[in-house]
C-alpha cells in the first residue's frame, strides 16, 4: 500500500502543533532557562517542520502517484485479517489492561497475533508466555515501568 507524502506530512503537522499548544502548560524549572517543554517542544517543531516538507513533497509528486494506492496484499483475505487482528488487538489492549492486568491481557493478545500470523500452536504458545515474561521483566523491574495489575493486584510484588 501506498500513501501519498502529502498525507503523512499533514498528519505529522497535525501532531506537532498539538503537542506544541499542549507542553506550553508545562511547568518551569526553577533556577533553569528552560522547563520541562523544552524537549518535547524541539521534537514537537522538528515534527512541523519535517510535515511541512512532505507536505510539499507530495504535493510535487501528486502528478506521478496517487494519494492512496492499494498494494497486493489488500487482495489476500487472510493478510488483511492479520492486520485487522494487529490493530484491533492494540485496542483491546487499551480497554482491558488496566481492569484485567497486564499480565493477563499481553499472553492472549501475543496468542492471537502469532496465531493470525500463522505461527503454530505450540511455538505461539511458548512464545507468548516467554515474551510476555520478557517484557514484564524489562519494563516492570529493569526499567521501573509501572503496568497494570487489574486483577492480580493482590499478587503485586
Amino acid at each position: 500500500m501506498r500513501i501519498n507524502d502529502a498525507i503523512f506530512g499533514a498528519i505529522f503537522v497535525l501532531l506537532g502543533v498539538a503537542v506544541l499548544a499542549h507542553v506550553q502548560n508545562f511547568p518551569n524549572i526553577p533556577g533553569q532557562q528552560y522547563g520541562a517543554a523544552i524537549f518535547p517542544g524541539l521534537v514537537a517543531a522538528g515534527f512541523v517542520v519535517c510535515g511541512v516538507l512532505l507536505v510539499v513533497s507530495g504535493v510535487r509528486a501528486r502528478s506521478e502517484q496517487p494519494w492512496f494506492a492499494a498494494g497486493p496484499w489488500l487482495r489476500l483475505p487472510r493478510q488483511v485479517v492479520a492486520v485487522t487482528v494487529i490493530v484491533l488487538g492494540v485496542a483491546v489492549y487499551l480497554v482491558l489492561a488496566e481492569r484485567v492486568g497486564f499480565l493477563i491481557v499481553a499472553p492472549a493478545l501475543l496468542l492471537a497475533w502469532f496465531r493470525v500470523l500463522g505461527v503454530r500452536w505450540p511455538v505461539a504458545l511458548v512464545g507468548a508466555a516467554v515474551t510476555t515474561l520478557l517484557m514484564w521483566y524489562a519494563f516492570y523491574k529493569l526499567l521501573r515501568v509501572p503496568l497494570p495489575w487489574g486483577v492480580l493486584t493482590p499478587f503485586a510484588f
